[in-house]
């Protein structure tokens, strides 16, 4: 299994749509890398996991699901890059491959060193353009698919049962 862990204040900070955002709203900037991450898991298969230091969140650690991605606020005393460390630890198995998404040297090449593959936010930030490109296209597809029959209409025709279907006369 492919795992992504993801550095969610260090991705945020990183990536030009969501730094503007954080200056606004935090929480909304949050909220949209995870529903961007989810995205990514829909269409990739990666187990998606997004970590955030508790400096900003105050209180003990915290996980929960949103959009099946698992998003952890590390403890009040711990930094995401220590969690994320021992995290590349645990999940590194013959069986999973772990990549840990920071543009953090120091915490790329501690991963590195545990077994995990690092990706920079910039390259994270392109794959995840591309994906979201690939599903575009998709839902173009699938959009143009339903409007075709299994019956062969010419336009006039066609262009008639469009409009009773929208209820026009």
């Amino acid at each position: 299994m492919n795992i992504l862990i993801v550095d969610g204040y260090n991705i945020i900070g990183a990536w030009p749509d969501l730094r503007k955002l954080k200056q606004e709203n935090l929480a909304a900037a949050r909220d949209l890398l995870i529903e961007r991450m989810a995205d990514y898991q829909g269409y990739t298969g990666y187990k998606v996991i997004v970590v955030f230091d508790a400096h900003y969140v105050k209180g003990t650690e915290k996980k929960y699901r949103n959009y099946k991605v698992e998003v952890i606020f590390t403890r009040e005393n711990e930094s995401a890059d220590e969690r994320i460390e021992k995290m590349a630890i645990e999940l590194t198995t013959i069986k999973n491959q772990v990549y840990v998404a920071t543009s953090d040297y120091t915490e790329q090449w501690q991963v590195f060193g545990q077994g995990a593959l690092r990706v920079s936010a910039r390259e994270l930030l392109t794959e995840i353009e591309i994906v979201e490109q690939k599903i575009k296209r998709n839902i173009n597809k699938i959009k143009e698919e339903k409007f075709h029959t299994k019956i062969s209409l010419n336009d006039e025709v066609a262009e008639i049962f469009e409009k009773w279907r929208r209820g026009d006369r």
